[in-house]
């Protein structure tokens, strides 16, 4: 799911995307580059323009948040959404954020890198008198702007609550991390050492490294963590994409057969390794339900019906019990053949 399954446009330059020249392009996307779904039949009295400024499309969660952001627009004939690609850089980000500014749109969605390094981009389009969403995860404390987001330690206290049960007395275990000053990332840790580690001091950390969301550096750092432990029972991941990364590692190694493994996002990967029995659980952090709230959120905003809204989605726990009406989800969306 790296590339966009709706992508419409695909413009070269940052200038020229603004200026809206565009070219035609199915190759993955480049550095700076937009990807826009335009919905707007020109008999529409007003058509709002929103700038979505996704965290990273190499980031599996995020591509499929983009994705379903684009099919939930094309709903809209009022809307006309373009698509950018932060990249996973701070600087890239706030440099889109500022740019949409510029160009005026009525509405910029953002899911920040880091909220922190992106919170005074933010006041900007808020100041700006432009509509101003954070999603995935939320920016608190601006005042005059919204959020669509769910309880990322919630997300990771339904896997810790189950995991308590699961992982067996004087376990070894690995630890994957999310990006630092991230509000997803640092929730789910701390939820995991209340709701986990405090409670079970037999189980043991023997690897614990920031992998950034990324499931190659995850397979690094299993890839050194299993060459320095013959025994390692189950891999604790703040999102599927890392964890996955560290399955691969292990997927042919018998000593490792009954590792356990969770994660959180519910991606499609995530499900079929739940579904083979190699993952453990995922809790679900739809971006069908994000995409959902955020355009509906985003029109109630343009339309002047509401304010400004928060608001959460939930987490339900995905395990080899219930995981197959979380593939059929994926498979009516298309991201399951």
């Amino acid at each position: 799911m790296k590339r966009l399954l709706a992508i419409a446009m695909v413009v070269t330059l940052l200038s020229s995307v603004f200026m809206g020249c565009a070219k035609t392009n199915d190759e993955t996307t480049k550095p700076g580059t937009d990807i826009t779904a335009t919905t707007a039949p020109a008999n529409e009295d007003k058509v709002f323009r929103i700038a979505y400024i996704a965290r990273a499309q190499a980031d599996s969660f995020a591509a499929w948040l983009a994705n379903a952001v684009i099919q939930e627009a094309a709903k809209y004939p009022n809307v006309k959404l373009d698509v950018f690609d932060g990249q996973a850089s701070d600087d890239t980000e706030n440099s889109l954020i500022e740019n949409a500014i510029t160009n005026k749109y009525d509405a910029i969605i953002v899911q920040p890198n880091n909220g922190e390094a992106q919170r005074p981009y933010v006041e900007k389009a808020v100041a700006a008198g432009i509509v101003t969403i954070t999603t995935n995860a939320r920016i608190s404390g601006i005042e005059g702007a919204s959020s669509v987001d769910a309880d990322p330690y919630a997300q990771a206290a339904v896997n810790a609550t189950a995991a308590i049960d699961q992982i067996p007395q004087g376990a070894n275990v690995v630890v994957l991390l999310g990006p630092p000053g991230n509000f997803h990332a640092d929730q789910r840790e701390q939820s995991w050492q209340k709701e986990f580690f405090d409670k079970r001091p037999d189980v043991k950390i023997v690897g614990k490294e920031i992998a950034n969301w990324n499931k190659d550096e995850a397979m690094n750092y299993m890839e050194t963590w299993v060459q320095a432990n013959d025994k390692i029972d189950a891999i604790i991941a703040m999102n599927d994409n890392m964890a996955a990364g560290a399955l691969e590692v292990v997927k042919d190694d018998p000593k490792f057969a009954n590792i356990l493994a969770y994660g959180v996002d519910g991606t499609a990967e995530a499900c079929l390794l739940i579904k083979d029995g190699k993952m453990t659980s995922t809790s679900l952090q739809s971006a069908y339900d994000l995409a959902t709230s955020l355009l509906t959120t985003a029109n109630k905003l343009l339309t002047g019906e509401e304010t400004q809204i928060d608001i959460d989605i939930d987490c339900p726990l995905i395990t080899k019990d219930n995981v197959d009406q979380y593939i059929e989800m994926h498979k009516l969306s298309g991201a399951i053949k």
